[in-house]
């Protein structure tokens, strides 16, 4: 249970840092980076932390784009 616990506290604190930065790039990189993080906290759980990292990668890669690219107001949520 304390296993979770910590890994539940980490993935939050790693969302709550999603898509920093000013560029597209950065916020795209940056959301990759730290959802990969996330995804291989929460895939440790279920017993595959790559699987976990590269899912989390990749929707943190998206929600960073999307995040900039409704910063510039060229989307609407």
């Amino acid at each position: 249970m304390k296993k979770v616990t910590v890994s539940v506290a980490a993935a939050a604190i790693v969302l709550s840092l999603t898509a920093c930065g000013d560029t597209t790039a950065s916020r795209s990189l940056s959301g990759g980076a730290i959802g990969a993080a996330g995804g291989a906290a929460l895939g440790a759980i279920g017993g595959n932390a790559g699987l976990g990292a590269l899912a989390g990668a990749g929707a943190g890669l998206i929600g960073g784009y999307l995040y900039d690219q409704h910063q510039k107001g060229n989307i609407d949520f």
